[in-house]
């Protein structure tokens, strides 16, 4: 039996609710952002691009979120649109605001910086009156991204996505994507991160990112196993401690714990990997595999985005991933630990 049941009754395998924003990756590379001339337009945002790569792997996705009136806001619903995203319960910013920038430094393939514009940011404009009960109630599983609970009114958004999803046994992925833009304060991010996180079936988060949910110094001394046990007894089932180059952890509510390393590939850029590793644990968890394999195709997937130019477009198909791990079948990347292990 899977650690995870969905309901398949249900229309939809996933909804996301954040945001949906463009990345200008460089065509220079190895240089600085003040040395780039020219750059690629791509969709960009996490939510968005685990949205992409969701579809791409031949699941049915929906997107709630809002976006810029203007062309840049079409560019967003085109793209969605023409990959078979549903994009009907998106709305358009009234007042002016803008979608989120983002430009993207590869100064090296190991070193890449992100530098956001989010000011007046129009992912932040859902309301809670943009959120339908029928439509979340008819997916088997709602992505909550964190930077959506950043400012209201999406943060109402959320909590009340959240309200429904727990309603109708909705599975619910909080996927903890801290970004420092928009955030007032550590407590604010405590109080809103954690309301989400003890509610949530699988929690994903890097330890920085699971250290601002609970609202704890880099110094704590608190192990990974212990934060997990916390979110384990309020009811998840995975819980997702990301280490940067260590690699990351699973933990299971049957008491299972994973080491995932990366593949050995050239890398392009640093950033982009999350996404794609998201994307694919969800496929396999939404097609009934144990969580090792699923998390074995997360990181396969991982490694062949960071070895391409943008995030969303270099989203891979089932056949793409099976042929990469096909090739790397020899490369050990998933480990059981025990329970108190670190890394």
């Amino acid at each position: 039996m899977a650690l995870i049941e969905f309901d398949q009754s249900k229309k939809r395998d996933i909804v996301l609710i954040g945001r949906a924003t463009i990345d200008f990756n460089p065509n220079e590379l190895n240089r600085t952002l003040d040395k780039v001339e020219t750059f690629s337009m791509y969709l960009g945002g996490s939510p968005a691009n685990l949205a992409v790569g969701i579809n791409k792997l031949g699941n049915k996705v929906g997107f709630i979120g809002c976006v810029s009136d203007d062309q840049f806001g079409d560019f967003i619903i085109n793209y969605f649109n023409e990959r078979g995203i549903d994009t009907t319960q998106m709305t358009r910013a009234k007042n002016g605001e803008k979608l989120g920038l983002t430009f993207t430094e590869i100064s090296s393939p190991t070193d890449s910086q992100l530098l956001m514009y989010r000011n007046q940011a129009a992912d932040l404009m859902i309301t809670p009156q943009d959120i339908s009960e029928e439509y979340i109630a008819d997916s088997k599983i709602l992505l909550i991204s964190g930077t959506a609970l950043a400012a209201s009114p999406s943060r109402e958004a959320c909590l009340l996505a959240l309200r429904y999803a727990k309603k109708h046994g909705v599975k619910v992925i909080f996927d903890v994507d801290y970004r420092e833009y928009t955030w007032k304060s550590k407590e604010d991010i405590s109080i809103y991160y954690s309301i989400v996180a003890n509610q949530s079936d699988i929690v994903i988060g890097s330890r920085e990112e699971i250290d601002l949910t609970e609202g704890l110094p880099e110094d704590s001394g608190i192990a990974d196993h212990e934060l997990a046990e916390k979110y384990i007894a309020s009811g998840s089932k995975i819980v997702i401690i990301k280490h940067g180059k260590k690699g990351s952890i699973g933990y299971t509510a049957d008491q299972h714990a994973y080491k995932v390393e990366s593949y050995h590939i050239k890398l392009l850029k640093s950033f982009g990997g999350g996404d794609a590793y998201g994307s694919a644990f969800i496929h396999g968890l939404l097609h009934g595999w144990e969580v090792p394999k699923a998390l074995q195709y997360g990181t396969a997937h991982a490694a062949m985005v960071v070895a391409s130019h943008s995030c969303s477009n270099a989203m891979q198909t089932v056949a793409q991933i099976d042929a990469f791990m096909e090739e790397h079948k020899d490369e050990k990347v998933i480990t059981e630990l025990d329970w108190r292990d670190r890394i």
